[in-house]
């Protein structure tokens, strides 16, 4: 009898056996469909000699139903999925999900019916009507997605179907993306360009696996230097897949794609309708020559999908925080995507003005290959970094701002333009207390403070996303009129600008304030037509953004990122205020860029006052040395949940008690995590610091493997954590 191995995308069912029945001929690879007791599940059939399986007789297998009508899964996706679980001490299933990310996409080709303003106007306007109307000019999505987008019921705008005002649209799911030209706009590089843009093209032709770091300052042309080798790609009729860490920077990435193409990516990310995920995801899995999608531009979910034909990987802001997943599969889509160019046996580009200490060391020992663009495109010139002393030079009492940035910015105004100031703290304010009493606003399922959210009138937790309302009196001694908020946010900050500055046009860039591409359009708009004179943002403004008239850059609070439970403090801190430094200047006019800071003797501004990467990375490469924390040595974390305090304690200390003694691996713990409570679960953390040699993911297997946890339970790993909060 023919038998073969399933797995599953349920991690605790994992490697199932099945028969194959007749006229049915499964591949390696291959989606598809197989009973378990009463109901149908959804698996990918594997090696059998790579998965373990528990014994099962030929007479009691069950023939799988269906091979669904989708191509294989590749065996370089299959190798990947494989290395990810292995690396990151997570399950097969839960990696190998990602791959079959739109359980819509498996269904086969069909048609869907969507729905766009007709034109028309109803009988009766009534307020929610007119608010869908205004709100779905240029949507077509399907009732449910148009009801979310508009604000209003599902029952509104069935009514404004009735009476013509939207109306139905028959759409293909799977229609073709239109195709990238590859010599539609070619772009006139320097020497440095050319010289990198065609070593990385080398590769693409040759088709071998090759890390390039392509370590270029801002505005040096990093984009235009890697879009030739794309363009060698499409030539080759391969397919290229470009990672973004924000959805934000999707919209102005797009347009300097369609400038140079001729068309628009295929795009990748949350955001997307579930149709448009299907269209995606059944083009990315059909080859270029038979129509599917050629580039595709996404979020780190992206890198799992299962390309037919790839032939580059480009990993944009590669240096970026965002690319490491906090839950589920905990990877860093960085690392991940050169696992998966090695497998594919392709190029990949990771591309940063402020690369990782590890990619630059990955590169000074030759395993990376360095391409440098040590200066800016065409006439730009990098800009004049000073800092200013807060202990020398403080903020007028109830202000934030010195009076040297304020003068600047007043400078830049009358001369008609753009500044930028960024601190990188969401809200108001950090903190609101009572004065009469002392009490503080908590998030009561998370340790810690609620930040005030002035223009939305609420208090947010911003790990749980709890929020209520600002009471009018104090909840704890019933005093009114006694509530202080505490510290700035860039709410805080663009008031201080507008009473200030009351002729300034301001524009606040948060993540809340640019929560869809859509919203990041609109603001790139207006930035870039004159329309704002003042930016005021979040890190969302430190990569990404290209204006030309925007000359003055201030960091409020330097000193803000060196706080918290970051172990790369110094590095974060340095790459967020060099990135955002790299805003000003990028046009014809000379940058300024000011530093408020409380500690200018510390290295990591000191170094950015000079302007000297090379010395600060220097520092922080032996400081890492000494305390052998990555790239020299390795760190993981187990951090044991619970919502009841003493179960998550008690085994948090079971696990620590019977920890193993490896001389390589020094194991720290339990304790209390710095957030003891998130989400309503309490958090006990054991830390691991390993060597370079040591099998630090056996050693965990094998440690955990011996425990039998309440189901109430939650254990999680993180390999290379770069939070430990």
């Amino acid at each position: 009898m023919d038998r073969i191995r399933v797995l599953s995308l349920n991690a605790a069912l994992g490697a199932l056996d099945y028969s194959i029945p007749e006229g049915l001929d499964p591949v390696p690879g291959s989606v598809v469909v197989a009973p378990l007791g009463p109901r149908l599940i959804t698996g990918i059939v594997w090696e059998a000699e790579r998965l373990l399986s528990a014994p099962v007789p030929d007479e009691k297998l069950r023939p799988i139903t269906e091979i669904v009508p989708v191509p294989p899964i590749g065996a370089p996706l299959r190798r990947l999925i494989e290395w990810t679980a292995e690396y990151y001490c997570a399950s097969l299933s839960a990696v190998a999900r990602m791959a079959l990310a739109s359980g819509g996409a498996l269904k086969g080709p069909a048609t869907t019916t969507e729905y766009r303003l007709s034109g028309g106007l109803p009988d009766r306007m009534t307020p929610q009507r007119e608010k869908a109307i205004e709100r779905l000019e240029g949507e077509q999505a399907t009732i449910r997605e148009l009801s979310e987008i508009a604000g209003v019921s599902e029952g509104v705008l069935r009514g404004l179907v009735n009476q013509g005002v939207i109306e139905p649209v028959e759409v293909d799911l799977h229609r073709p993306y239109p195709a990238p030209d590859p010599d539609h706009d070619v772009p006139e590089l320097t020497a440095a360009q050319t010289a990198a843009a065609d070593a990385i093209a080398a590769s693409v032709t040759a088709r071998r696996f090759e890390p390039f770091l392509l370590d270029g300052v801002t505005g040096s042309g990093k984009t235009e230097t890697y879009f030739e080798p794309m363009a060698a790609a499409l030539k080759e009729g391969r397919q290229i897949l470009v990672l973004l860490p924000e959805i934000a920077l999707t919209e102005a990435f797009l347009k300097r794609f369609s400038d140079r193409f001729g068309v628009a990516p295929v795009l990748w990310h949350s955001s997307l309708k579930s149709t448009e995920r299907r269209r995606a995801w059944r083009a990315i899995a059909t080859d270029p020559t038979e129509g599917g999608a050629q580039v595709v531009v996404g979020a780190r979910s992206a890198l799992f999908l299962p390309y037919a034909a790839l032939g580059l990987i480009v990993v944009d802001e590669a240096h970026e925080i965002s690319f490491k997943q906090d839950d589920g599969v905990r990877y860093n889509a960085r690392d991940v995507a050169v696992m998966r160019a090695r497998f594919e046996e392709i190029p990949i580009v990771l591309a940063s003005a402020t690369p990782a200490l590890e990619s630059l060391h990955m590169a000074a020992s030759g395993i990376y290959t360095r391409l440098e663009l040590d200066s800016r495109f065409g006439a730009a010139e990098l800009p004049t970094i000073d800092t200013i002393d807060l202990t020398q030079e403080p903020p007028e009492s109830g202000h934030w701002l010195a009076p040297r940035l304020v003068e600047e910015l007043e400078k830049r105004l009358e001369q008609g333009e753009q500044s930028l100031l960024f601190l990188n703290r969401r809200g108001f304010a950090p903190l609101t207390l009572c004065r009469n009493c002392g009490f503080r606003f908590q998030c009561p399922n998370c340790t810690a403070w609620l930040v005030e959210h002035r223009l939305s009138q609420r208090l947010a937790c911003h790990h749980c996303g709890h929020e209520t309302q600002p009471p009018e009196t104090c909840p704890e001694c019933g005093e009114p009129d006694c509530l202080v908020a505490c510290g700035p946010g860039v709410e805080r900050i663009a008031d201080e600008v507008a009473a200030r500055l009351p002729e300034a046009r301001i524009a606040l860039v948060t993540s809340d304030t640019l929560s869809s591409p859509g919203k990041a359009s609109a603001f790139i708009q207006q930035a870039s037509s004159g329309a704002i004179d003042v930016i005021v943002g979040t890190q969302l403004v430190t990569k990404g953004f290209h204006f030309p008239e925007l000359t003055l850059v201030g960091v409020v609070d330097a000193d803000l990122g060196l706080e918290g439970g970051d172990l790369r403090a110094a590095e974060r801190t340095y790459q967020q205020v060099a990135q955002v430094a790299g805003r000003a200047g990028r046009g014809e006019k000379p940058g300024l860029v000011l530093i408020q800071t409380r500690h200018p003797e510390a290295s990591v501004i000191a170094a950015l006052a000079a302007g000297d990467r090379d010395a600060f990375y220097e520092a922080e490469t032996e400081a890492r040395r000494s305390a052998g924390a990555p790239p020299f040595g390795r760190w993981a974390a187990i951090i044991v949940s619970s919502e009841d305090e003493r179960e998550a304690k008690d085994t948090a200390f079971a696990i620590g008690g019977r920890r193993p003694q490896v001389e390589d691996i020094a194991i720290y713990g339990p304790a209390p995590a710095p957030m003891a409570l998130l989400r309503g679960r309490y958090r006990y953390r054991l830390l691991l610091n390993a060597k370079r040699t040591a099998n630090v993911q056996a050693v965990i297997r094998d440690w955990l493997a011996q425990f039998d946890v309440p189901r109430s339970v939650r254990i999680n790993i993180d390999i290379d954590p770069y939070s430990f909060v």
